[in-house]
């Protein structure tokens, strides 16, 4: 299958606050901890040689606790704040290289940004608000309120258009947030921790509404959170950060099946694992270690991603292995109940 062209790429990228970044980055280079930095030099090494891709119509998600270096991270893809060292190249263009021109240029066309307090004006009608990122392009107000009924309709808040931000609940107001961005029709779109500030069944129908708009407009989506379980219901990709660097990165099931060490295994613990996990990463594969003649036919085939959830109830049925194939129908493996039901339980 054709792969899809990278949008985003951090290369090599780090942070660091303090008057002497260089220094602190070699140091950091040595082995050095982040804490033994700090207590050496003065220095806060917030990223830490961080290198990922996304590509377009991907949900990468980056999911680390306080103080990870999460949050500087997707600054320093906006350039909000400016890299210490390293690369963010936005369709091949390293936006640390680019001038201010060239910055307000990709941020007006191809990158917007959700934060987790909304960002409204509160003295702005909802589609005013919608509408601003149009105006500071230089957009006529009829046509720039046209495009911004389209998004708010796009986001179910059609009808609110006159009404002001303080007058909306707080799941309405970051959906005025969403929308916002979506109204310059950017290629990227970076989310600030988006839905922390909700109540829990708030954040579950922004979440399944974000995953709803992402099937119908698939743009690049950079995602930063503190919460495992929303990483996993997110992300296509998910990179996981502790002290500024990428602990371990892979799609969900990978990290689900395989984390890396005890921090990323501890917050697997608590996993829906027969969501989460599918056919491919509790197969085996198939080798020529195995007896031809065990080999499931392909009667009983199932594609790589299905699910867990679903696969117990056809392995229930049938009582025998199943053949795993992938995208282009080709066998790559089999699986039974024993392998699903150890992966089930954690085993």
């Amino acid at each position: 299958m054709p792969t899809s062209p990278v949008t985003v790429s951090c290369r090599n990228l780090w942070k660091v606050f303090g008057p002497r970044p260089q220094a602190a980055i070699e140091q950091s280079r040595t082995g050095t901890s982040k804490a033994d930095v700090l207590a050496e030099s003065g220095h806060v090494v917030a990223v830490r040689d961080v290198s990922f891709d996304v590509r377009e119509g991907e949900i990468f998600v980056v999911m680390g606790l306080s103080g990870s270096g999460k949050s500087t991270l997707i600054r320093c893809i906006s350039r909000l704040i400016d890299p210490s060292a390293g690369q963010v190249l936005i369709d091949g263009v390293d936006v640390a290289g680019m001038n201010e021109r060239e910055l307000r240029e990709v941020r007006r066309h191809k990158l917007a940004m959700v934060f987790q307090h909304f960002g409204l004006f509160p003295h702005r009608r909802v589609i005013d608000n919608v509408a601003y990122g149009l105006e500071v392009q230089g957009m006529a107000q009829a046509e720039r309120h046209r495009r911004a009924r389209e998004v708010l309709e796009l986001v179910s808040l059609n009808g609110w258009e006159n009404h002001y931000p303080q007058e909306l609940s707080g799941g309405m107001q970051q959906r005025v947030g969403l929308a916002r961005a979506l109204a310059v029709e950017p290629e990227i779109l970076l989310f600030d921790e988006p839905f922390s500030a909700l109540d829990p069944l708030i954040r579950r129908e922004m979440q399944d509404e974000l995953l709803g708009l992402q099937k119908r407009l698939c743009k690049s989506l950079i995602f930063i959170t503190h919460d495992f379980l929303e990483a996993l219901k997110l992300g296509d990709h998910i990179a996981i950060m502790r002290d500024g660097e990428i602990v371990q990165a892979g799609r969900p099931e990978e990290i689900v099946a395989h984390p890396v060490n005890d921090y990323v295994a501890a917050f697997t613990r608590d996993a829906p694992r027969a969501k989460v996990l599918d056919a491919g990463s509790v197969m085996t594969p198939l080798t020529g270690d195995i007896p031809t003649g065990d080999i499931p036919t392909d009667d009983f085939a199932v594609p790589c991603q299905t699910k867990l959830e679903k696969l117990i109830p056809i392995l229930a049925r049938h009582d025998r292995p199943l053949l795993v194939v992938d995208a282009a129908g080709k066998p790559v493996g089999m699986v039974d109940q024993r392998a699903v039901l150890l992966a089930v339980g954690g085993e």
